[in-house]
C-alpha cells in the first residue's frame, strides 16, 4: 500500500516536471542544436527559455481572480 502511495506522488511530479520540460521547449533555440561554442553560452540560452516560459505562465492570468458574490454580499 504505501508502495504504491509513492509511486502515485512520483508519477504525479514526473507529470509536472514534463509539463515545464514542453512548455521551455517551446523555445526553438532550445531543441535545434546550439553552433555557439562560446562557455557559457548554452547555459545563458538555458535560463532565457526558462524565464519566457515563466513569464508566459504568470502572464496567462494577470489579474487575481475575485469572488463576485462575496463583493455583492458585503455592500
Amino acid at each position: 500500500m504505501a508502495d504504491r502511495f509513492l509511486h502515485h506522488r512520483i508519477s504525479s511530479a514526473r507529470v509536472i516536471v514534463e509539463n515545464v520540460i514542453a512548455g521551455v521547449q517551446r523555445c526553438r533555440m532550445v531543441k535545434d542544436v546550439l553552433r555557439l561554442t562560446t562557455a557559457g553560452i548554452s547555459d545563458r540560452v538555458m535560463e532565457m527559455a526558462c524565464g519566457l516560459h515563466h513569464l508566459r505562465v504568470r502572464c496567462r492570468h494577470p489579474f487575481p481572480t475575485c469572488d463576485v458574490l462575496s463583493l455583492l454580499s458585503s455592500g
